[in-house]
């Protein structure tokens, strides 16, 4: 197992310190972002308040933001409905499925679209795969759905090789 699939490209403490300036300097027209723990708490299906504004900002700077999940789609649909999100559902991660599914849907390059998600197996291995910029982001709750649970037990394993080889990481605050 190759440790560098699994390295993000970049740390930030929640998606919603992703700023659309820093984003457009990088070349990014695109934000791909997982679902829960990521956008939203998976046990909070409203968001909050500071998704909303991260949302309009995104709108409003000509961001694109595209959910990639692997949930089925009448999870996702009513998930991400009341924000006005495209989405793509049984993504397949970590596979490069739907990533590749939403480059080709909505017309982006890998350099120009970042995968934004809260777990190393998973959505970051996906990027990799993809060949997108990855930015692992912390969970927004500490618990996990039930079928999280054994993913985040070898991300704990992941990340004590990681840290072995490049010390610990540190976290930002923004890009």
């Amino acid at each position: 197992m190759k440790l560098d699939n699994y390295k993000p490209d970049e740390l930030i403490e929640a998606v919603y310190q992703l700023d659309s300036k820093s984003l457009k300097k990088m070349g990014i027209k695109a934000v791909m972002v997982d679902l829960d723990n990521t956008l939203i708490a998976w046990n909070n299906p409203d968001g909050t308040k500071e998704l909303l504004d991260w949302l309009k900002e995104m709108r409003e700077n000509h961001i694109k933001v595209i959910v990639v999940s692997n949930n089925k789609a009448s999870r996702v649909a009513r998930a991400v409905e009341k924000f006005g999100v495209d989405y793509i559902s049984r993504a397949m991660k970590p596979f490069a499925f739907g990533i590749n599914k939403a480059l080709k849907q909505f017309g982006e390059q890998p350099k120009e679209v970042v995968m934004v998600g809260d777990q190393l197996m998973t959505d970051i291995r996906a990027a990799h795969r993809a060949g997108v910029k990855s930015i692992l982001v912390k969970p927004l709750v500490s618990s996990d759905a039930w079928n999280t649970q054994f993913n985040r037990w070898r991300e704990r394993r992941m990340w004590k090789k990681l840290i072995a080889r490049d010390g610990k990481p540190v976290w930002k605050t923004k890009l």
